[in-house]
């Protein structure tokens, strides 16, 4: 079958090409330069701090302390319980998406819902690892102190030279009183800490654009020939986001706007694939919204690309919600993530 590209396809590709740009643009700004609006650097996913970049006296939004991978939000629960349920959120998703593989093959994976499933997974499982680590320098931290009557030190609310450090057996106000003690604290979390926060955002807004496109759009409009709701695709469109919320009501992570752009990056990445599979002959499209042979795919498209920021931003009000309410409800257990 011959490749036909129309006219109103170019404009499709342009969208797609300026929301690539432009999250490319945002993390340029935001990630790979690195700096704050003193013109000192923090780390990022893209860029590593220097040993002789200073941030005394700055926070910046991105900004991610090495404790807040694995440390809960409430000073009364131990980390372990943030390790153990994303443990088990792992192998949870992990078996389901074995179930999908096992009743539908290998071509399930046609569907963006399978590589957010599968996404959503890998944030578990390397949140898993680091938090298994984490609960062992905790563990560690705890015997030293015991042993030496001193306090634990971290590094998840300096935000100046004064830091307050809690756990769930250790509080105390610490005064920093010298460069190597403020680098302890804003100790950074490394490319596999920052790697973690990126999928963690990416997750977030992916799970609920599939979600809500799921829900709201394929189940009660679009019923196809090779679409029928059951019990098992139910439960991937509900775990992947009630997981995430589960992990969000316990970590301790920021939730910055600017990593949306991995969000569309992600997305944009999933409908070049579609295009690649279509350009070497294959007709059928997972989901009707993305045909190009139709004169409303540039709205179609235009309308999938906005739909990214609700998407995120839902979640992000989630998070800020958490941030504002919890700590009202909670004052003497609730951590505020930032």
């Amino acid at each position: 079958m011959a490749l036909v590209v129309y006219w109103y396809d170019f404009i499709c590709f342009g969208i797609i090409a300026g929301a690539i740009f432009g999250s490319l643009w945002v993390l340029r700004q935001r990630e790979a330069a690195g700096k704050l609006d003193g013109g000192t650097k923090y780390e990022s996913l893209l860029v590593d701090r220097t040993d002789g970049d200073d941030l005394v006296g700055h926070t910046p939004s991105g900004h991610l302390g090495s404790t807040q991978l694995w440390m809960t939000c409430w000073s009364g629960v131990h980390p372990i319980w943030l390790l153990a349920t994303r443990g088990a959120s792992c192998i949870v998703l992990v078996g389901f998406l074995a179930w999908d593989i096992l009743r539908y093959d290998t071509s399930i994976f046609v569907y963006y819902t399978e590589w957010t499933f599968t996404l959503v997974i890998v944030y578990f499982a390397l949140g898993t690892v680091i938090s298994a680590h984490g609960c062992w320098m905790y563990s560690n931290h705890l015997m030293e102190n015991e042993e030496s009557g001193g306090f634990l030190k971290t590094d998840s609310e300096s935000k100046s030279t004064t830091a307050t450090f809690r756990t769930n057996k250790i509080r105390g106000t610490i005064k920093v009183q010298s460069r190597h003690q403020q680098e302890e604290i804003e100790r950074r979390a490394g490319f596999w800490g920052y790697l973690m926060q990126s999928i963690y955002q990416t997750c977030a807004g992916a799970a609920m654009l599939t979600d809500i496109v799921f829900w709201g759009l394929i189940v009660p409009f679009l019923s196809i020939e090779h679409f029928s709701l059951n019990m098992l695709m139910g439960c991937m469109h509900v775990l992947n986001a009630l997981f995430l919320l589960l992990d969000t009501a316990l970590n301790s992570m920021p939730f910055p706007w600017f990593r949306l752009a991995y969000f569309v990056l992600w997305s944009c990445l999933y409908v070049i694939f579609q295009w690649v599979l279509h350009a070497c002959g294959f007709t059928w499209w997972p989901y009707p919204f993305l045909e190009l042979s139709t004169p409303w795919a540039p709205l179609w498209y235009f309308c999938l690309a906005l739909v990214h920021i609700p998407c995120y931003g839902f979640y992000a009000i989630i998070v800020k919600l958490k941030n504002s309410t919890f700590p009202r409800l909670f004052p003497h257990a609730y951590i505020k993530s930032y």
